[in-house]
């Protein structure tokens, strides 16, 4: 596709010119449902003077929540990591659990909490996900668990996971955070494996402020759960298990359900930016949108840009850098588990056993979307990325330049 350009290299705020941008557009500025209903909700919660522990909200917020995932149970949390967390401890996973580097941060630090190593294994190219292949040649007599992660909402190779850990008698968790209401060949995200987790973290297209849930069909396992996310009280001062406060508040519900109920509007503007950055920068050499299975439900709730660096000329770092002085906070997810502490310290070497892991985390950038993000700010990040990839070379040269002249401290924060 050509395009006029209608923006300079000198215009741009990180050569002299003006940010693009007053405000800073964000990957993932919290969505924002009915207000009034909220406020409602919140002046009820207020009046019963019921603010946690198992309200009427959190009930029907779980209720919805397990409808919409196809699946018999759900249990509310106060945030993923810590639905996460839970969920490995009534597994009984210890010991070494395997799961992808290429993830965020909790997925490894939920294992590592509890003293259980996290094995990283690398991803596919194609999907982000756990290779089934790679992680079957990691499998030893230590390996009790395999965590998956539906990256970007598309779905991990399920069923060759789900063989794998059948075969060698593995507990097998999906870290779902990503992948609220996607589906798998037709089934909902939410029924594979022993169970699986979702967030309703802020930056999610759901949020319920903050929050997540553990989802599964095993009704033993959900009633371990649901007594410890609260102390693992079975009754009054009487435990069964070790427990922590892992509960939902009623305030945090009653944001879940109302944006529930604006969910078809979030996913309609997440697809409607998805598809302009794919239709503005197609064409656009060494860039591509990853891509989603449209013949399955999807949430579209990131717009996920590789760079490949021998065709823009300007790297991924490059690139981030010049589209936050313009006030476009684009996000490198993710920059590799094993990159970061304690696990880069632990395990120096494992960059060696993760080539796509290592390759994807210097390539891959995340595009502002969700519904603080309208058509023309879509069209004007575009432009800024066609102008910067078709001057590639000339961009190169004056950051180093920059970077030469001032230092590092010069890149703009």
């Amino acid at each position: 596709m050509t395009q006029t350009l209608k923006i300079s290299l000198d215009e741009l705020a990180v050569f002299g010119g003006s940010p693009a941008f007053a405000e800073q557009l964000h990957v993932g500025r919290p969505n924002i449902g009915d207000q009034e209903k909220f406020q409602a909700r919140v002046a009820d919660i207020l009046e019963r003077r019921w603010l946690t522990n198992g309200g009427p909200y959190l009930e029907k917020f779980e209720e919805q929540i397990a409808a919409l995932a196809g699946v018999k149970h759900c249990i509310a949390m106060c945030n993923g990591t810590v639905a996460l967390e839970i969920a490995i401890r009534a597994l009984g996973m210890t010991d070494e659990v395997i799961v992808p580097s290429f993830t965020f941060i909790a997925t490894a630090h939920a294992l590592q909490w509890q003293e259980i190593t996290p094995v990283f294994c690398d991803v596919d190219p194609n999907t982000h996900s756990l290779d089934p292949v790679k992680l079957e040649q990691l499998i030893t007599p230590r390996t009790t668990g395999i965590i998956g992660v539906h990256v970007w909402g598309r779905p991990c190779e399920v069923e060759a996971l789900s063989e794998i850990a059948k075969r060698h008698q593995l507990k097998l968790l999906f870290d779902a955070a990503h992948a609220f209401c996607c589906s798998h060949k037709g089934q909902m995200i939410g029924g594979f494996g022993d169970a699986e987790v979702f967030s309703f973290h802020a930056t999610k297209f759901i949020n319920s402020l903050e929050g997540g849930a553990v989802v599964t069909n095993d009704t033993k396992l959900a009633e371990k759960i649901q007594l410890m996310r609260n102390f693992g009280f079975t009754g009054y001062d009487k435990t069964e298990y070790i427990g922590t406060n892992g509960k939902l508040d009623e305030v945090s519900a009653a944001m879940g359900l109302t944006n529930l109920e604006s969910m078809e509007e979030f996913v309609d503007i997440n697809r409607r930016n998805y598809k302009q950055y794919q239709h503005e920068l197609s064409g656009v050499k060494g860039l591509s949108i990853f891509e989603f299975d449209e013949s399955e439900q999807c949430n579209f709730q990131y717009v996920v840009l590789d760079v490949e660096e021998s065709e823009t000329v300007v790297n991924r770092e490059q690139l981030l850098e010049i589209l936050h002085g313009e006030n476009i906070l684009v996000r490198r997810y993710f920059p590799g588990c094993h990159r970061m502490e304690p696990y880069s310290s632990r395990f120096p070497q494992a960059g060696l056993v993760l080539p796509e892991t290592e390759r994807l985390s210097q390539r891959v950038l995340c595009l502002p979307t969700g519904t603080a993000i309208g058509p023309d700010a879509v069209s004007l990040i575009c432009e800024i990325i066609r102008t910067v990839v078709s001057q590639g070379t000339e961009a190169r040269e004056r950051i180093l330049r920059r970077e030469m002249q001032f230092g590092q401290g010069a890149r703009l924060r």
